[in-house]
């Protein structure tokens, strides 16, 4: 039986035998999965057989043939399913894993932040030692403040910028990093405690919300704890 011949035989189900109409019956809900095509395959191929010409009988390599396609399909079908559900178990994880950092401090790679009364802590990275680090910070008017950092050593350099010791008022700052001629700009990384955890309605990653830094998504965060 050809693709077209099947194709013939499903727009003619009314002509088939009872025996036909019964079985397809049983048919799953859903007349396009790859299951119920089979089925209805089978059911066509029964009926053909039923009816064939005694002196010229049908080829059942043709058979064979055509349902193993079906049955390729089918696992195609079954391997996209649990493909789904695998991803559908890794946001559920994704959840539980961001859930549990509520009042954690993680730390972000990024340069904007919110100063209240508490001293706004955080990291950089050098790839090089460095003669000399200053932090520059500077507030929503651009007015800059550069904290000296003294000389270090390739690795992370913890800094903290304290609103009251470098006389900072409350309010929005972005930060840089200046490190002896040649050297390329290290990354910083701000630290902060996670206030709330929320899962977009519409999927994607979940966005945290952390204090002084604001929301951004699970996947930027580059450290947990101190």
């Amino acid at each position: 039986m050809t693709i077209a011949q099947y194709t013939a035989l499903t727009a003619d189900k009314s002509s088939t035998t009872t025996s036909s109409s019964d079985t397809s019956s049983s048919v799953s809900s859903n007349p396009n999965s790859a299951a119920s095509l089979k089925n209805e395959f089978i059911s066509l191929m029964v009926a053909q057989i039923k009816n064939q010409d005694p002196l010229n009988p049908l080829d059942g390599t043709e058979y064979v043939g055509q349902l193993a396609q079906f049955s390729q399909v089918q696992s195609m079908e079954n391997m996209s399913s649990l493909m789904q559900n695998g991803m559908v178990m890794m946001d559920n994880m994704q959840v539980l894993s961001t859930s549990g950092l509520v009042g954690r401090t993680v730390y972000v790679s990024g340069n904007s932040f919110e100063l209240g009364e508490e001293a706004q802590t955080g990291k950089i990275e050098l790839t090089h030692g460095s003669s000399q680090v200053n932090l520059v910070v500077t507030d929503e008017f651009g007015q800059e403040t550069k904290i000296p950092l003294g000389a270090h050593a390739a690795g992370d350099v913890d800094f903290s910028i304290d609103p009251e010791e470098h006389n900072l008022k409350p309010g929005k700052y972005t930060v840089s990093v200046e490190v002896q001629e040649g050297q390329s700009t290290p990354n910083v990384l701000l630290a902060g405690k996670v206030e709330q955890v929320r899962i977009p309605s519409s999927g994607g990653s979940a966005m945290v919300n952390i204090d002084g830094v604001g929301s951004v998504p699970f996947y930027q965060i580059s450290q947990f704890g101190a």
